[in-house]
C-alpha cells in the first residue's frame, strides 16, 4: 500500500509576519521557513503506519519554487520514503495545487492520500477537499485517529457535538488535526539519511496543468490594532461601562 503525503514551505510559525510596505503581500525575504504544522502531522502519521507493517512506501509531494526540496528532505528524515518536487515559480492557490496532486495520485497510484487541513500561512482549508471532489475519492477531514485495515480507513474526527467515526473505503483523502499525534524530532542520523533518497522534480507542464492563479489579490493589510483596555474602581463602574459605552447589558 502506498501513502502520497502533500507538503508546504510557509513562514515558520515562530516568525512575526510582517506585510510589505506596498501590501501586495506577505515579505518572506530572509524569513525562516519550514514545513506547515499540519503537514508535519501528515507525515508522521504515514510514518507511523509504514512503521505498523500497514503502508509499503510513503511519498512526500511539495508544488513550490526550488527552496521546497529543503521541506521535502525534512519530510524524508521524519520517514517519508522518496520526494516528488513540482518546481514552479507561480502563485499557486488551492484549486491549482489540487489539480497538481490530482495528475500525480494519476501517475503514482497510491491507495490513501494524508495531508494537512490547512496551511498557516493562507488558513484556506480547501486544497484537501478539492482534491477528493476531483478525483471523486470519499474523504474525512479534521482526523485526530486514523486506522486502516481490510480495505478501509477508520476515522476519528472531532465536531462541534463530540466526536464522529467515518469508515471509507480505499483509496482516499484524510485531512489532520493537530490532535492526531505530536511529530518526531528529527534527529541528525535521519538528515544525513534524507539526504541519499530519492527526489524526484516535475513542472506543472509535465503533469499537463496549468497553474496560473485564478483569483487576484487585491490588497494584504495588517489587522487593526486593538485598543488598551481600562481599569475600572468596581462593580457598579463595570455595569456602568457595559451598559452605556459597549451597550451589551
Amino acid at each position: 500500500m502506498k501513502v502520497l503525503v502533500p507538503v508546504k514551505r510557509v513562514v515558520d510559525y515562530n516568525v512575526k509576519v510582517r506585510v510589505k510596505s506596498d501590501q501586495t503581500g506577505v515579505d518572506i525575504a530572509n524569513v525562516k521557513m519550514s514545513m506547515n504544522p499540519f503537514d508535519e502531522i501528515a507525515v508522521e502519521e504515514a510514518t507511523r503506519l509504514k512503521e505498523k507493517g500497514t503502508v509499503a512506501e510513503v511519498v512526500a509531494v511539495s508544488c513550490g519554487v526550488a527552496q521546497c526540496q529543503e521541506t521535502l528532505r525534512t519530510a524524508m528524515a521524519i520517514g517519508a520514503d522518496r520526494g516528488v518536487l513540482v518546481q514552479t515559480d507561480a502563485e499557486l492557490q488551492p484549486l491549482a495545487v489540487a489539480k497538481l496532486l490530482k495528475a500525480l495520485v494519476d501517475k503514482e497510484q497510491p491507495q490513501l492520500v494524508i495531508l494537512g487541513k490547512q496551511a498557516i500561512d493562507d488558513d484556506a482549508n480547501q486544497t484537501g477537499q478539492m482534491l477528493a471532489a476531483l478525483l471523486d475519492w470519499p474523504q474525512a477531514t479534521f482526523a485526530s485517529k486514523v486506522e486502516v485495515a481490510d480495505g478501509k480507513v477508520t476515522v476519528t474526527r472531532e465536531v462541534d457535538g463530540g466526536l464522529e467515526t467515518l469508515t471509507l473505503k480505499l483509496p482516499a483523502i484524510v485531512t489532520t488535526d493537530l490532535r492526531l499525534n505530536e511529530p518526531r524530532y528529527v534527529t541528525l542520523p535521519n538528515i544525513m539519511k534524507a539526504k541519499k533518497k530519492q527526489l524526484d522534480t516535475v513542472t506543472p507542464q509535465d503533469l499537463g496543468v496549468d497553474p496560473a492563479p485564478r483569483l487576484k489579490t487585491l490588497k494584504v493589510s495588517e489587522p487593526p490594532a486593538r485598543k488598551a483596555g481600562i481599569k475600572v474602581a468596581d462593580v457598579a463602574a463595570l455595569v456602568d461601562k457595559l451598559k452605556n459605552e459597549a451597550k451589551v447589558v
